[in-house]
């Protein structure tokens, strides 16, 4: 019988094959971590900043929580429709609308979520804002307010 006698590898070997291998594994995390977050910043929906003339009004199938809004001609306003129902409503699904025609002004709120829209009423007047989706539409009184555009 004869027996094989096994080298020892050198440890200088075995050391760089670690080093290596810790460091590929270092770089798939980051690449991996690097991937994952652009991934998850890409699907997150953004909710811009509220500005100064951001107005939140929110609606339910009772009505508007304002029945009045004031703003001053030519300058930009934010309106950020709310519904606080949720998609079980019967009429309307739980969406909401906020809308003046003689503005041409329309945004819908999915249920219990928010919608922006931003425009600028030039002409001073009286308009009125409604929600047509459900509730009744514009029939329903709860559902309709009042812009007022000052100069």
């Amino acid at each position: 019988m004869s027996s094989r006698h096994h080298p020892r590898r050198p440890v200088q070997h075995t050391t760089s094959k670690r080093i290596r291998a810790a460091s590929f594994s270092v770089i798939v995390l980051l690449v991996l971590g690097t991937a994952g977050y652009l991934l998850l910043s890409a699907f997150t929906p953004r909710t811009p900043l509220p500005s100064a003339n951001t107005i939140d009004i929110s609606a339910s199938m009772g009505g508007f929580s304002q029945d009045e809004i004031r703003v001053k001609a030519g300058v930009p306003i934010t309106l950020r429709l709310t519904s606080v129902d949720n998609r079980y409503h019967t009429d309307g699904g739980g969406q909401h609308q906020w809308a003046v025609d003689e503005l041409d002004v329309s945004v819908v709120a999915p249920p219990l979520g928010n919608n922006s829209v931003t425009f600028t009423p030039d002409t001073p007047g009286t308009y009125t804002f409604y929600c047509d989706i459900c509730c009744g539409g514009r029939a329903n009184p709860s559902m309709q307010g009042t812009l007022v555009v000052e100069a």
